[in-house]
């Protein structure tokens, strides 16, 4: 299967558009879709390898959508007894004042509106996470988005995706068939499987990158893992 990808036809959810219920119901399903079919798993098990009892660390998440994967992260480091600060952004306005509403009780989450390709910080991150987002690129805004990621972190990167195949295709069509059947979800979740990057795209597009000694796995549910760390 091809890699089907037309700049000139965003995914919905990366269209400018106002705080609505579509796109609340759309961050929702997502959610869900993470918890249940293997990126919470797959988030963690790095966790727990990066995130030990007495650390501090800087954390920045890239395309943060409705702060999840931020949210894990503090809980994980709570659980532990250690201090974590994150830095999460994302392009869609709307979509922070989503992320900033579920965060409340998060302190430790600071939300910036920044496109991934050119945030800067002042100071490198201990950790850089970029999960389900290298697919809403084109191959060279992907490449030049995992240069990024290295840049930013001093010590561990975890860029997490789908992969696609066969069995992908059809799991999402069925899943926004029969369960996530909103527009947007359905709409979305169908051009995601079509955009992401097979298993060999992405170990191309990290060497492309200058990513060197990487680690490189398949994970359950059509996903996908390219890491760093020391």
């Amino acid at each position: 299967m091809k890699r089907q990808f037309d700049p000139a036809v965003p995914e919905l959810m990366d269209r400018p558009q106002p705080l609505s219920a579509a796109l609340e119901v759309d961050l929702r399903n997502l959610r869900q879709l993470n918890r249940y079919f293997g990126s919470y798993a797959l988030v963690r098990q790095f966790l727990r390898r990066w995130i030990k009892r007495g650390g501090s660390l800087r954390v920045l998440d890239i395309a943060t959508g409705s702060g999840d994967i931020p949210r894990l992260v503090v809980e994980h480091a709570r659980g532990v007894g250690a201090e974590v600060k994150v830095v999460a952004i994302d392009q869609q306005n709307s979509t922070l004042e989503i992320a900033r509403q579920l965060s409340g009780s998060f302190p430790e989450i600071i939300f910036e509106q920044a496109d991934a390709l050119t945030f800067a910080a002042s100071e490198p991150f201990d950790i850089v996470l970029c999960s389900l987002a290298l697919h809403h690129f084109s191959n060279e805004e992907a490449v030049a988005l995992l240069a990024r990621c290295r840049a930013l972190s001093r010590q561990c990167v975890l860029v997490a995706d789908l992969r696609r195949g066969l069995l992908a295709s059809i799991g999402v069509h069925l899943l926004t068939a029969l369960l996530f059947r909103e527009p947007m979800t359905r709409v979305d979740g169908r051009l995601s499987a079509a955009r992401a990057f097979s298993f060999a795209e992405l170990r191309e597009l990290a060497r492309k990158a200058g990513w060197q000694h990487f680690g490189h796995r398949r994970f359950r549910f059509a996903r996908q893992a390219i890491w760093l760390e020391p």
